[in-house]
């Protein structure tokens, strides 16, 4: 019996859903699974109440995690720790998907990294998820990040990308 058939079997008997892994490529690396995005982020935050309307009530990464995120960010770009993958356009993400998070094509699987807004060397520490299309494409980011680099949310900033 498959994995994916076992992990069906044991989510009927919990009555929960699962989803087969697609397997996608972009043209420039080998096929990877697609894990729908909440399975994704590794950013424990809560998730918006179901009336949010404001950046605040969608915003529910703490202060203290933001914080935290941004002076491991300025420890390690001090200490040159990090592969630069280069710098690309972010847009708002989805600002009810909760947590300190970036979508790019620079990426091909998950991992831990930072961003740094040029504008201002604000920095902040998040996970890097896979976004399909060209490296040249651009990127979404999670609002709490936006907040902690201070960049602008109805702008399209320009931000360099590293893996730690």
């Amino acid at each position: 019996m498959s994995l994916v058939a076992l992990l069906g079997a044991c989510a009927l008997v919990q009555g929960a859903e699962v989803a087969a892994p697609v397997e996608t490529s972009d043209g420039e690396g080998p096929l990877r699974p697609n894990a729908r995005p909440e399975a994704l982020n590794t950013t424990p935050a809560a998730r918006p109440p179901a009336g949010a309307r404001t950046v605040e009530q969608f915003d529910t990464t703490s202060a203290d995690e933001k914080r935290a995120a941004a002076v491991a960010a300025e420890q390690k770009a001090a200490s040159g720790e990090g592969r630069a993958l280069g710098r690309t356009v972010a847009s708002l993400g989805d600002p009810a998907q909760p947590g300190l998070w970036i979508r790019t094509p620079l990426v091909s699987a998950p991992a831990k990294g930072r961003v740094v807004y040029p504008k201002n060397g604000k920095a902040v520490e998040l996970d890097l998820l896979p976004l399909d299309g060209p490296k040249t494409a651009g990127s979404r980011m999670s609002l709490a990040a936006l907040r902690v680099i201070e960049a602008p949310l109805t702008d399209l900033p320009e931000v360099d990308v590293f893996l730690n």
